[in-house]
């Protein structure tokens, strides 16, 4: 019989936040706002922050990307409250959640290959937007087909959600209604990296007690997924908060394909000092390190970004 993963590791009421970027390259100017907000964040409410490598996906890994990361990181004055998580190692949770979800019945194998699901969508998405599953094996695999995927069923009951503040996405709780916008989700590959992002990323946050999400905008699609697994595991979902990604020239997400140049780690001040004023705030005098910390807490605490 599977086990319930812990859920719970910090005091409750504990703000517990953290970082948890995938080792597909270099820590770069992007990675860096997200991992800077994050911190900021839990340090100006007094709170915990870990970190956590994504590293679900071996051939879009980096070698020496994950180390890379985590070195980068120590050398410009970020502290984890505790060691480092690699998804990696932890299968065996996400196979526990798994099979709870299946047990339940929440859980359905789909042989459908992305090309099927694009031919039977109603009407054309915007560029780059994700699929809508149509439900085709939600009552069994049409005959001779084999398993590609297992997704968790969705429901027509709207998701609540809202970024805090909330007065940064207007003021007004998001209601996402999955069964219409994303139609049932993948958590299980049969070929591949088994593990999906929205499972795993659910588990352990759960398991770690994380409490605010403090992440890119690129990734608030993410958030209805999350709260639904959330709600189906039993475990209360944490706060969120998107701040805004870093775009390439071209407009696209900043990344290592849309040509990120790394950050150099043994000159921290002028990284950190962009992230600071993508973020709105302004950095503190002089170039040194010497109290950049205790100045950008203090800035992100009178910043928009701060209130819960």
């Amino acid at each position: 019989m599977a086990t319930r993963t812990p859920r719970v590791t910090a005091p409750v009421g504990q703000y517990v936040g953290r970082f948890a970027p995938s080792p597909t390259g270099a820590l770069h100017a992007g990675s860096l706002v997200a991992a800077l907000a994050s911190y900021l964040d839990a340090r100006a409410h007094g709170g915990r922050w870990l970190l956590r490598i994504e590293d679900l996906d071996p051939p879009r890994e980096v070698p020496g990307a994950a180390e890379g990361i985590i070195a980068a990181l120590l050398r410009m004055g970020f502290e984890p409250d505790g060691p480092v998580v690699r998804q990696s190692e932890r299968g065996p949770a996400y196979e526990a959640a798994f099979e709870r979800l299946q047990a339940a019945g929440w859980i359905y194998p789909c042989a459908c290959s992305r090309r099927e699901i694009a031919d039977s969508q109603l009407r054309p998405g915007a560029p780059g937007a994700e699929l809508v599953y149509p439900g085709t094996c939600r009552h069994g695999l049409p005959a001779g087909r084999a398993v590609r995927a297992w997704r968790v069923r969705v429901t027509d009951e709207p998701i609540p959600w809202g970024d805090r503040p909330a007065r940064y996405r207007g003021g007004q709780t998001q209601h996402t209604v999955l069964a219409r916008e994303l139609g049932d989700f993948v958590v299980r590959r049969a070929d591949g990296p088994p593990w999906a992002y929205q499972l795993a990323v659910v588990v352990d946050d759960a398991w770690q007690g994380v409490t605010d999400i403090v992440r890119g905008a690129d990734l608030v699609t993410s958030t209805a997924r999350q709260a639904h697994l959330c709600r189906l595991l039993g475990c209360p979902p944490p706060r969120t908060l998107h701040v805004p990604a870093v775009l390439a020239p071209d407009g696209q997400k900043l990344s290592k394909q849309t040509g990120a140049v790394p950050i150099d780690p043994e000159r921290p001040r002028p990284a950190l000092d962009a992230a600071l004023v993508h973020l709105g705030i302004t950095p503190p005098a002089g170039r040194t390190m010497a109290g950049f910390w205790p100045a950008a807490i203090a800035g992100w605490r009178c910043s928009r970004w701060s209130e819960r």
